[in-house]
């Protein structure tokens, strides 16, 4: 069938992110900006007529960083510095960073003496995101940065633009969520790997050719009967699945994936616009403030662990695992508050500790075998 077609170039593209960008520069002509984990604003970078490609590290010797990352801080920040201090980065125009943890603060001034030669754009993030105040706030950083970033390109981003790609970043959104309601009820072709591989590749393409790429699987997903899957059916949280070695040992126990909250997952879509909001600028502060749950984005009173509980009963999820990406601060804060609600509801939950330069999987295959017999 077509569609399968499509979900086989998607899961291609993720897998070779270099490869997948150069040919993205390539068929549309558009300049490349590169995005830090997580919530930049993609919309301005759209509308200037770039392309905004996610960095979310990849496996490889870390050689070069140590000179501005300690071995303590995570595997994605210290790859992404490794990465530019290679080189790899300098077909990008521009780096944009949200300072949401403690090495996304130091390393917008690391980058400028690391990687010179690719510019700079930090972005600070209320922390009362509710308040009248706050919003004004991202308002007016949203602002900044499309201001700096005109200044880098040395062109002006029309506001109509900023419009119109907004409503490209809007559909996207919402195919997302409809994807991964679908993906959900046949897991027998979209597997934990593959799942995750197809909402990766959105990362390395243009948003708009991506968007209607999955329209195609969407569309091909529901035209199939319903799954009969006898497996086990968790719900993912943390920052992302990585290595995707780690998802094979999923499939190979027969873990299926029917919901997620990641950073390099539903934390990007799962949130809608205010439909009674009119500034662009507005709903994109709206995107943020509304969102629930997300580790990165202050919460007083933390709502990560209902927002699980409430996953696991929609979706009729067996167990949560948490991937938890070493030395991820704000992940490992959590952990704690949401394993002690996970456990008063009565639901499982199994802890896997990764690292991008992971690079044998036996320990965690023991342990998603034993957790997988212990459900049965």
């Amino acid at each position: 069938m077509a569609y399968k077609d499509t979900i086989q170039q998607l899961c291609d593209a993720a897998l070779h992110p270099g490869k997948t960008v150069a040919q993205t520069q390539k068929e549309t002509g558009k300049d490349l900006v590169g995005c830090f984990p997580i919530h930049t604003p993609d919309e301005i970078i759209y509308a200037a007529g770039c392309v905004p490609v996610g960095m979310w590290g990849g496996s490889t010797e870390i050689q070069l960083a140590d000179k501005y990352l300690q071995s303590f801080c995570c595997s994605v920040m210290r790859t992404n510095i490794e990465f530019g201090m290679r080189g790899v980065y300098d077909n990008l125009k521009a780096v944009i960073i949200p300072t949401f943890c403690d090495t996304l603060k130091c390393i917008e001034e690391n980058w400028k003496v690391a990687v010179p030669q690719v510019p700079v754009i930090g972005m600070a993030y209320p922390q009362h995101r509710d308040l009248k105040a706050g919003k004004e706030f991202m308002i007016s950083e949203t602002k900044r940065v499309k201001h700096e970033l005109e200044l880098i390109l040395g062109k002006i981003i029309l506001e109509e633009k900023v419009e119109e790609a907004f409503e490209i970043y809007e559909d996207y959104r919402r195919v997302m969520r409809e994807f991964t309601k679908a993906a959900a009820e046949h897991p027998e072709i979209i597997g934990a790997k593959t799942r995750y591989l197809i909402i990766k590749a959105g990362q390395f393409m243009d948003k708009a050719v991506y968007t209607e790429k999955v329209k195609e699987i969407l569309a091909g997903l529901k035209a199939e009967p319903k799954s009969n899957f006898k497996g086990t059916k968790v719900i993912l949280t943390g920052l992302m699945p990585e290595p995707v070695e780690v998802l094979d040992v999923f499939e190979e126990n027969q873990v299926a994936v029917v919901g997620d909250d990641m950073s390099l997952g539903s934390r990007l879509w799962r949130t809608p616009a205010r439909d009674n909001v009119a500034d662009v600028y507005e709903k994109m502060a709206y995107i943020v403030a509304d969102q629930v749950g997300d580790t990165f984005l202050y919460e007083p009173h933390k709502k990560r662990g209902q927002l699980l509980i409430n996953m696991v009963k929609e979706t009729g999820a067996d167990a949560v695992v948490v991937m938890m990406m070493k030395f991820c601060d704000p992940e490992e804060y959590d952990y704690p508050i949401y394993k002690a609600e996970l456990e008063k509801a009565g639901i499982p939950e199994l802890y896997l500790e990764t690292d991008q330069q992971l690079s044998t999987f036996e320990q965690i295959r023991t342990r998603v075998q034993s957790f997988t017999e212990m459900l049965i």
